[in-house]
């Protein structure tokens, strides 16, 4: 960037800087969002969203400082979000198919057990009408 005019190099370091300053008020409110979200699903989407933003700090940081390496991290980063994420998915649905069984079975067992009191009840009223 320092191979342009000064006035426009200092424009783009403004608006740089400012984007950099967005870009970390809105990780801040991800990162609140991740912890305090009601659901899993908010804290996913959430440290999703956050991987997607530091992708985005690292390649303004590449063009503000003009080194390509950070390009390089910016693409391994965004692989180790993706398999985290995909983790993070992998897990949630695993603790939901297990609450949901467990939920399934509970209400089987509560289905039984109000048959078997419609049966014995039954009984009940068959002996007392034979007294």
């Amino acid at each position: 960037m320092s191979k342009g005019v000064e006035g426009l190099t200092q424009a783009y370091q403004l608006l740089f800087g400012a984007a950099l300053i967005f870009l970390a008020l809105m990780l801040v409110l991800c990162l609140i969002r991740a912890i305090i979200g009601p659901r899993v699903a908010d804290r996913v989407v959430a440290v999703n969203m956050m991987g997607t933003m530091v992708m985005v700090i690292i390649a303004i940081l590449t063009v503000m400082l003009e080194e390509g390496y950070l390009a390089d991290i910016c693409l391994i980063y965004a692989m180790l979000s993706f398999l985290a994420v995909i983790l993070l998915t992998k897990i949630y649905t695993g603790v939901y198919l297990e609450r949901k069984a467990s939920e399934e079975r509970h209400q089987a067992a509560q289905k039984k057990l109000a048959a078997a009191k419609e049966g014995l009840l039954e009984e009940l009223s068959d002996v007392g009408k034979g007294v």
